[in-house]
Protein backbone atom coordinates (compact mmCIF):
# COMPACT_ATOMS: atom_id res chain seq x y z
CA UNK A 1 0.00 0.00 0.00
CA UNK A 2 2.91 2.63 0.84
CA UNK A 3 4.48 1.43 -2.55
CA UNK A 4 1.25 2.25 -4.26
CA UNK A 5 0.96 5.84 -2.40
CA UNK A 6 4.72 6.63 -3.25
CA UNK A 7 4.32 5.79 -7.17
CA UNK A 8 1.50 8.10 -6.99
CA UNK A 9 3.34 11.09 -5.35
CA UNK A 10 6.56 10.72 -7.25
CA UNK A 11 5.21 11.84 -10.60
CA UNK A 12 3.44 14.63 -9.39
CA UNK A 13 6.63 15.64 -7.43
CA UNK A 14 8.34 15.11 -11.01
CA UNK A 15 5.76 17.07 -12.75
CA UNK A 16 6.75 20.00 -9.80
CA UNK A 17 10.27 19.83 -10.90
CA UNK A 18 9.66 20.40 -14.45
CA UNK A 19 7.42 23.64 -13.51
CA UNK A 20 10.13 25.01 -11.56
CA UNK A 21 9.54 24.34 -8.00
CA UNK A 22 12.51 24.65 -5.96
CA UNK A 23 13.90 20.94 -5.51
CA UNK A 24 13.85 21.44 -1.45
CA UNK A 25 10.45 22.39 -1.36
CA UNK A 26 9.01 19.69 -4.20
CA UNK A 27 10.86 17.20 -1.72
CA UNK A 28 9.52 18.59 1.55
CA UNK A 29 6.20 18.84 0.43
CA UNK A 30 6.13 15.06 -1.44
CA UNK A 31 7.12 14.06 2.44
CA UNK A 32 4.74 15.92 3.84
CA UNK A 33 1.91 14.18 1.40
CA UNK A 34 3.28 10.97 1.83
CA UNK A 35 3.06 11.42 5.92
CA UNK A 36 -0.56 12.68 5.54
CA UNK A 37 -2.23 10.48 3.18
CA UNK A 38 -0.06 7.30 4.65
CA UNK A 39 -1.65 8.08 7.91
CA UNK A 40 1.90 9.36 9.36
CA UNK A 41 1.67 11.96 12.39
CA UNK A 42 2.59 15.00 10.41
CA UNK A 43 5.63 16.04 13.35
CA UNK A 44 7.41 13.01 11.77
CA UNK A 45 8.79 15.23 8.34
CA UNK A 46 10.08 17.99 10.65
CA UNK A 47 11.50 15.50 13.17
CA UNK A 48 13.42 13.36 10.03
CA UNK A 49 14.25 16.93 8.65
CA UNK A 50 16.13 18.12 11.69
CA UNK A 51 17.44 14.84 13.07
CA UNK A 52 19.19 14.93 9.55
CA UNK A 53 20.61 18.30 10.72
CA UNK A 54 22.93 16.84 13.40
CA UNK A 55 25.91 15.04 11.50
CA UNK A 56 29.21 15.56 12.00
CA UNK A 57 30.40 14.62 9.04
CA UNK A 58 28.36 17.32 7.35
CA UNK A 59 29.53 20.09 9.32
CA UNK A 60 32.46 19.41 6.84
CA UNK A 61 30.31 20.96 4.09
CA UNK A 62 30.04 24.92 5.29
CA UNK A 63 33.93 25.16 6.67
CA UNK A 64 35.18 23.67 3.19
CA UNK A 65 32.86 26.40 1.55
CA UNK A 66 34.56 28.82 3.56
CA UNK A 67 37.76 28.20 3.35
CA UNK A 68 37.24 28.28 -0.63
CA UNK A 69 35.61 31.62 0.08
CA UNK A 70 38.94 33.12 1.83
CA UNK A 71 41.21 31.24 -0.29
CA UNK A 72 39.63 33.57 -3.52
CA UNK A 73 39.39 36.75 -1.45
CA UNK A 74 43.07 36.42 -0.27
CA UNK A 75 44.92 36.28 -3.07
CA UNK A 76 45.46 32.98 -2.49
CA UNK A 77 44.66 31.19 -6.12
CA UNK A 78 47.06 34.18 -8.26
CA UNK A 79 49.86 32.78 -5.96
CA UNK A 80 48.92 29.25 -7.15
CA UNK A 81 48.51 30.37 -10.60
CA UNK A 82 51.84 32.04 -11.12
CA UNK A 83 53.45 29.00 -9.42
CA UNK A 84 51.62 26.61 -12.27
CA UNK A 85 52.67 29.05 -15.08
CA UNK A 86 56.56 28.89 -14.07
CA UNK A 87 56.33 25.18 -13.79
CA UNK A 88 54.55 24.44 -17.42
CA UNK A 89 54.16 27.48 -19.14
CA UNK A 90 57.59 26.71 -21.41
CA UNK A 91 55.00 23.69 -22.67
CA UNK A 92 53.61 24.16 -26.18
CA UNK A 93 50.23 25.44 -25.28
CA UNK A 94 51.70 26.77 -21.54
CA UNK A 95 48.76 28.42 -20.32
CA UNK A 96 46.58 25.35 -20.93
CA UNK A 97 48.53 22.96 -18.94
CA UNK A 98 49.41 25.58 -16.01
CA UNK A 99 45.01 26.04 -16.07
CA UNK A 100 44.51 22.29 -15.64
CA UNK A 101 47.73 22.08 -12.84
CA UNK A 102 46.84 24.92 -11.32
CA UNK A 103 42.81 23.19 -10.93
CA UNK A 104 45.02 20.32 -9.88
CA UNK A 105 46.30 22.25 -6.54
CA UNK A 106 43.28 24.35 -5.94
CA UNK A 107 41.24 20.87 -5.77
CA UNK A 108 43.40 20.37 -2.69
CA UNK A 109 42.12 22.91 -0.91
CA UNK A 110 38.46 24.17 -2.52
CA UNK A 111 36.84 20.67 -2.87
CA UNK A 112 34.14 22.83 -5.32
CA UNK A 113 34.21 22.85 -9.19
CA UNK A 114 32.43 26.20 -9.03
CA UNK A 115 34.76 27.65 -6.51
CA UNK A 116 37.26 26.52 -8.96
CA UNK A 117 35.66 27.81 -11.60
CA UNK A 118 34.81 31.44 -10.16
CA UNK A 119 37.77 31.62 -8.53
CA UNK A 120 41.37 30.32 -10.07
CA UNK A 121 38.83 30.25 -13.30
CA UNK A 122 38.63 34.33 -13.35
CA UNK A 123 42.67 34.31 -13.53
CA UNK A 124 43.19 31.78 -15.72
CA UNK A 125 40.78 33.26 -18.52
CA UNK A 126 41.82 36.51 -18.17
CA UNK A 127 45.58 34.58 -18.59
CA UNK A 128 44.71 33.27 -21.65
CA UNK A 129 42.98 35.63 -23.27
CA UNK A 130 45.76 38.55 -23.25
CA UNK A 131 48.20 35.82 -24.41
CA UNK A 132 45.39 35.28 -27.81
CA UNK A 133 43.94 31.96 -26.89
CA UNK A 134 40.50 32.57 -28.14
CA UNK A 135 37.71 33.08 -25.42
CA UNK A 136 36.28 29.62 -26.07
CA UNK A 137 39.16 27.66 -25.91
CA UNK A 138 40.16 29.60 -22.57
CA UNK A 139 36.75 29.14 -20.94
CA UNK A 140 36.17 25.22 -22.13
CA UNK A 141 39.41 23.65 -20.29
CA UNK A 142 38.98 26.17 -17.31
CA UNK A 143 35.35 24.46 -17.32
CA UNK A 144 37.11 21.02 -17.90
CA UNK A 145 39.58 21.70 -15.37
CA UNK A 146 37.37 22.50 -12.48
CA UNK A 147 35.47 19.34 -12.43
CA UNK A 148 39.02 17.84 -11.22
CA UNK A 149 37.75 20.32 -7.88
CA UNK A 150 35.33 17.54 -6.23
CA UNK A 151 37.63 14.80 -7.12
CA UNK A 152 40.95 15.34 -5.48
CA UNK A 153 40.46 15.73 -1.64
CA UNK A 154 38.94 17.67 0.00
CA UNK A 155 35.69 17.01 -2.02
CA UNK A 156 31.98 18.74 -0.79
CA UNK A 157 30.12 15.85 -3.37
CA UNK A 158 32.07 13.00 -1.44
CA UNK A 159 30.96 14.47 2.41
CA UNK A 160 27.41 14.62 0.88
CA UNK A 161 28.05 10.75 -0.65
CA UNK A 162 29.32 9.69 2.39
CA UNK A 163 26.80 10.78 4.86
CA UNK A 164 23.74 10.00 2.62
CA UNK A 165 25.30 6.36 1.54
CA UNK A 166 27.10 5.85 4.73
CA UNK A 167 30.23 5.56 3.22
CA UNK A 168 33.53 6.55 5.05
CA UNK A 169 34.74 10.23 3.75
CA UNK A 170 38.03 9.30 4.33
CA UNK A 171 38.16 6.60 2.23
CA UNK A 172 36.36 8.44 -0.19
CA UNK A 173 38.92 11.46 -0.29
CA UNK A 174 41.80 8.92 -0.68
CA UNK A 175 40.31 6.86 -3.71
CA UNK A 176 39.90 10.42 -5.82
CA UNK A 177 43.49 10.84 -5.32
CA UNK A 178 44.33 8.89 -8.69
CA UNK A 179 41.44 9.35 -10.48
CA UNK A 180 41.84 12.79 -10.18
CA UNK A 181 45.10 13.24 -10.97
CA UNK A 182 44.46 10.90 -14.18
CA UNK A 183 41.73 13.77 -15.25
CA UNK A 184 44.55 15.97 -15.08
CA UNK A 185 46.69 13.42 -17.09
CA UNK A 186 44.38 12.87 -19.69
CA UNK A 187 43.62 16.54 -20.17
CA UNK A 188 46.97 17.49 -20.64
CA UNK A 189 47.57 14.83 -23.35
CA UNK A 190 44.42 16.66 -24.85
CA UNK A 191 46.37 20.11 -24.70
CA UNK A 192 49.36 18.42 -26.71
CA UNK A 193 47.47 17.12 -29.18
CA UNK A 194 45.34 20.45 -29.42
CA UNK A 195 48.72 22.76 -29.44
CA UNK A 196 50.56 20.65 -31.91
CA UNK A 197 47.39 21.10 -34.29
CA UNK A 198 46.94 24.80 -33.48
CA UNK A 199 50.11 25.75 -33.00
CA UNK A 200 49.47 27.16 -29.68
CA UNK A 201 51.97 29.86 -28.13
CA UNK A 202 54.60 28.92 -25.03
CA UNK A 203 56.10 30.92 -22.79
CA UNK A 204 60.10 30.76 -22.61
CA UNK A 205 61.71 28.63 -19.85
CA UNK A 206 61.94 31.12 -16.57
CA UNK A 207 64.98 29.19 -15.16
CA UNK A 208 65.46 27.70 -11.93
CA UNK A 209 65.60 30.80 -10.13
CA UNK A 210 62.45 32.75 -11.29
CA UNK A 211 60.72 29.36 -10.58
CA UNK A 212 62.14 29.00 -7.41
CA UNK A 213 60.90 32.63 -6.79
CA UNK A 214 57.34 31.60 -7.59
CA UNK A 215 57.63 28.69 -5.87
CA UNK A 216 58.41 30.92 -2.41
CA UNK A 217 55.35 33.06 -3.07
CA UNK A 218 53.30 30.07 -3.33
CA UNK A 219 54.95 28.14 -0.75
CA UNK A 220 52.32 28.70 2.27
CA UNK A 221 49.21 28.27 -0.08
CA UNK A 222 50.75 25.14 -1.40
CA UNK A 223 51.17 23.80 1.91
CA UNK A 224 47.05 23.43 2.58
CA UNK A 225 46.39 20.17 0.84
CA UNK A 226 49.82 18.86 2.46
CA UNK A 227 48.14 20.11 6.24
CA UNK A 228 44.97 18.74 5.06
CA UNK A 229 45.99 15.34 3.72
CA UNK A 230 48.95 14.62 5.99
CA UNK A 231 46.90 15.23 9.13
CA UNK A 232 43.99 13.17 7.89
CA UNK A 233 46.63 10.12 6.52
CA UNK A 234 48.45 10.10 9.77
CA UNK A 235 44.54 10.25 11.98
CA UNK A 236 45.38 13.11 13.58
CA UNK A 237 41.98 14.82 12.62
CA UNK A 238 38.88 13.67 11.00
CA UNK A 239 37.73 15.12 7.81
CA UNK A 240 35.17 17.51 9.61
CA UNK A 241 38.54 18.61 11.61
CA UNK A 242 40.64 18.56 8.38
CA UNK A 243 37.97 21.51 7.10
CA UNK A 244 38.24 23.54 10.10
CA UNK A 245 42.42 23.54 10.52
CA UNK A 246 42.42 24.34 6.54
CA UNK A 247 39.78 27.20 7.19
CA UNK A 248 42.08 28.56 10.07
CA UNK A 249 44.93 28.11 8.01
CA UNK A 250 43.64 29.86 5.26
CA UNK A 251 42.21 32.80 7.48
CA UNK A 252 46.00 33.12 9.07
CA UNK A 253 47.62 32.99 5.69
CA UNK A 254 45.14 35.85 4.17
CA UNK A 255 44.94 38.04 7.36
CA UNK A 256 48.41 37.93 8.72
CA UNK A 257 50.93 35.97 5.93
CA UNK A 258 49.81 37.83 3.03
CA UNK A 259 47.56 40.47 4.74
CA UNK A 260 45.86 40.63 1.38
CA UNK A 261 42.22 41.44 3.02
CA UNK A 262 41.52 42.33 6.64
CA UNK A 263 38.61 41.28 9.14
CA UNK A 264 36.27 44.18 7.37
CA UNK A 265 35.82 41.44 4.75
CA UNK A 266 35.31 38.30 6.79
CA UNK A 267 31.21 39.68 7.29
CA UNK A 268 30.63 39.20 3.64
CA UNK A 269 32.56 36.16 3.21
CA UNK A 270 30.52 34.89 5.68
CA UNK A 271 27.41 35.89 4.26
CA UNK A 272 28.32 34.24 1.00
CA UNK A 273 29.02 30.84 2.74
CA UNK A 274 25.92 31.33 4.85
CA UNK A 275 23.54 31.35 1.82
CA UNK A 276 25.59 28.53 -0.19
CA UNK A 277 25.30 26.75 3.20
CA UNK A 278 21.91 27.10 3.26
CA UNK A 279 21.21 25.83 0.11
CA UNK A 280 23.06 22.78 0.75
CA UNK A 281 21.70 21.85 3.47
CA UNK A 282 18.01 23.13 2.74
CA UNK A 283 18.83 20.11 -0.26
CA UNK A 284 20.41 17.59 2.27
CA UNK A 285 17.49 17.93 5.21
CA UNK A 286 14.74 18.09 2.85
CA UNK A 287 16.25 14.99 1.14
CA UNK A 288 16.22 12.99 4.18
CA UNK A 289 12.71 13.37 4.92
CA UNK A 290 12.07 12.04 1.24
CA UNK A 291 14.92 9.30 1.73
CA UNK A 292 12.66 8.47 4.88
CA UNK A 293 9.49 8.22 2.67
CA UNK A 294 11.02 5.76 0.26
CA UNK A 295 12.51 3.37 2.36
CA UNK A 296 8.84 3.08 4.33
CA UNK A 297 7.50 2.62 1.17
CA UNK A 298 10.27 0.34 0.72
CA UNK A 299 10.94 1.57 -3.25
CA UNK A 300 14.70 0.96 -2.83
CA UNK A 301 14.12 -2.35 -1.99
CA UNK A 302 11.19 -2.92 -5.17
CA UNK A 303 13.77 -1.19 -7.75
CA UNK A 304 17.17 -3.08 -6.50
CA UNK A 305 16.03 -6.78 -7.38
CA UNK A 306 14.62 -5.48 -10.59
CA UNK A 307 17.66 -3.68 -11.47
CA UNK A 308 19.70 -6.76 -10.57
CA UNK A 309 17.53 -9.02 -12.99
CA UNK A 310 17.78 -6.22 -15.98
CA UNK A 311 21.56 -6.03 -15.50
CA UNK A 312 22.43 -9.50 -14.28
CA UNK A 313 26.30 -8.39 -13.82
CA UNK A 314 28.47 -6.12 -11.99
CA UNK A 315 29.83 -4.34 -15.27
CA UNK A 316 26.53 -4.00 -17.10
CA UNK A 317 24.65 -2.39 -13.91
CA UNK A 318 27.72 -0.13 -13.46
CA UNK A 319 27.07 1.08 -17.37
CA UNK A 320 23.47 1.16 -16.82
CA UNK A 321 24.25 3.63 -13.79
CA UNK A 322 27.24 5.40 -16.01
CA UNK A 323 24.45 6.47 -18.58
CA UNK A 324 21.73 6.79 -16.34
CA UNK A 325 24.31 9.64 -14.27
CA UNK A 326 25.81 11.52 -17.44
CA UNK A 327 22.11 11.90 -18.36
CA UNK A 328 20.52 12.92 -15.48
CA UNK A 329 23.63 15.26 -14.69
CA UNK A 330 22.72 17.16 -17.96
CA UNK A 331 19.78 18.11 -16.07
CA UNK A 332 19.48 18.32 -12.63
CA UNK A 333 22.24 20.07 -10.28
CA UNK A 334 24.65 17.54 -8.88
CA UNK A 335 23.72 17.86 -4.89
CA UNK A 336 20.09 17.23 -5.99
CA UNK A 337 20.41 14.12 -8.65
CA UNK A 338 22.83 12.61 -5.84
CA UNK A 339 20.68 13.04 -2.95
CA UNK A 340 17.67 11.55 -4.95
CA UNK A 341 19.72 8.79 -6.34
CA UNK A 342 21.89 7.28 -3.91
CA UNK A 343 18.83 5.94 -1.95
CA UNK A 344 17.81 4.08 -5.33
CA UNK A 345 20.90 3.18 -6.76
CA UNK A 346 23.24 2.00 -3.60
CA UNK A 347 21.36 -0.99 -2.88
CA UNK A 348 21.50 -2.80 -5.87
CA UNK A 349 25.72 -1.73 -5.89
CA UNK A 350 25.71 -3.46 -2.88
CA UNK A 351 24.13 -6.42 -4.05
CA UNK A 352 26.20 -6.92 -7.02
CA UNK A 353 29.10 -6.76 -4.27
CA UNK A 354 30.41 -3.50 -5.99
CA UNK A 355 33.11 -1.47 -3.46
CA UNK A 356 30.69 1.34 -2.15
CA UNK A 357 34.01 3.45 -2.05
CA UNK A 358 34.40 2.64 -6.38
CA UNK A 359 30.17 3.17 -6.41
CA UNK A 360 30.92 6.53 -4.39
CA UNK A 361 33.42 7.70 -7.40
CA UNK A 362 31.96 6.79 -10.01
CA UNK A 363 28.89 8.69 -8.82
CA UNK A 364 30.47 11.67 -8.27
CA UNK A 365 32.75 11.85 -11.29
CA UNK A 366 29.29 11.22 -13.54
CA UNK A 367 27.96 14.32 -12.03
CA UNK A 368 30.80 16.71 -12.06
CA UNK A 369 31.10 15.67 -16.24
CA UNK A 370 27.30 16.59 -16.10
CA UNK A 371 28.61 20.06 -14.41
CA UNK A 372 30.05 21.22 -17.65
CA UNK A 373 27.32 19.56 -19.75
CA UNK A 374 24.33 21.65 -21.59
CA UNK A 375 21.51 22.25 -20.82
CA UNK A 376 21.78 22.88 -17.15
CA UNK A 377 25.51 22.71 -16.40
CA UNK A 378 26.15 24.88 -13.52
CA UNK A 379 30.15 25.70 -14.23
CA UNK A 380 29.27 25.91 -18.32
CA UNK A 381 27.38 29.38 -17.37
CA UNK A 382 29.86 30.88 -14.56
CA UNK A 383 32.63 30.26 -17.52
CA UNK A 384 30.54 31.70 -20.28
CA UNK A 385 29.96 34.63 -17.59
CA UNK A 386 33.34 35.08 -16.87
CA UNK A 387 34.51 34.94 -20.82
CA UNK A 388 31.70 36.95 -22.22
CA UNK A 389 30.55 34.63 -24.45
CA UNK A 390 27.40 33.09 -25.12
CA UNK A 391 26.17 29.84 -23.67
CA UNK A 392 25.90 28.30 -26.96
CA UNK A 393 29.51 28.91 -28.15
CA UNK A 394 30.66 27.58 -24.36
CA UNK A 395 28.34 24.53 -25.26
CA UNK A 396 30.34 23.79 -28.56
CA UNK A 397 33.52 24.53 -26.79
CA UNK A 398 33.27 21.98 -24.45
CA UNK A 399 32.70 18.75 -26.20
CA UNK A 400 36.32 17.94 -27.12
CA UNK A 401 37.14 18.10 -23.77
CA UNK A 402 34.64 15.24 -22.27
CA UNK A 403 36.20 12.97 -24.21
CA UNK A 404 39.57 13.10 -21.67
CA UNK A 405 37.27 12.78 -18.94
CA UNK A 406 34.90 9.94 -20.08
CA UNK A 407 37.64 8.28 -20.93
CA UNK A 408 39.17 8.66 -17.01
CA UNK A 409 35.10 7.03 -15.97
CA UNK A 410 35.93 3.98 -18.26
CA UNK A 411 39.22 3.20 -16.41
CA UNK A 412 37.56 3.61 -13.09
CA UNK A 413 34.30 1.43 -13.99
CA UNK A 414 36.71 -1.06 -15.25
CA UNK A 415 39.56 -1.37 -13.13
CA UNK A 416 38.42 -1.12 -9.04
CA UNK A 417 41.90 -0.57 -7.86
CA UNK A 418 42.38 2.88 -8.95
CA UNK A 419 39.58 3.89 -6.59
CA UNK A 420 40.30 1.09 -3.99
CA UNK A 421 43.86 0.69 -3.94
CA UNK A 422 44.90 4.04 -1.97
CA UNK A 423 41.86 3.32 0.67
CA UNK A 424 42.88 -0.24 1.12
CA UNK A 425 46.61 0.77 1.47
CA UNK A 426 46.23 3.39 4.08
CA UNK A 427 43.15 2.40 6.33
CA UNK A 428 43.98 -1.20 5.52
CA UNK A 429 40.30 -2.15 4.35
Amino acid sequence: VMSTLMLQILPIWFAALLLGVPLFVSMGLAAVAFAYFGAFPLGIVPQKIAQSAYSFPLLAAPLFILMGNIMNSAGITDRIFTFATACVGFMRGGLCHANILASVIFAGMSGSAVADAGGVGTLEIKAMRDEGYSPETAAAITAASATIGPIIPPSLPMVIYGVSADVSIGGLFLAGVIPGLLMAGALMAMVVYVAKKNNLPRHPFPGFAQLWVAYKEAHLALMTPVILFGGMMAGIFTPTEAAAVATAYALVLGLFVYRSFSLDDLPELVVQTVETTGVVLALVMTAAALGWCLSISRIPQLVGPWLVDLAGSPLIYLLIVNLLLLFVGCFMEALAAMLILIPILTPAAAQFGIDPIQFGLIFVLNLMIGTITPPVGVVLFITSKIANISFEAMSRAIVPWLLPLLAVLVAITLWPPLTTWLPNLVLGR
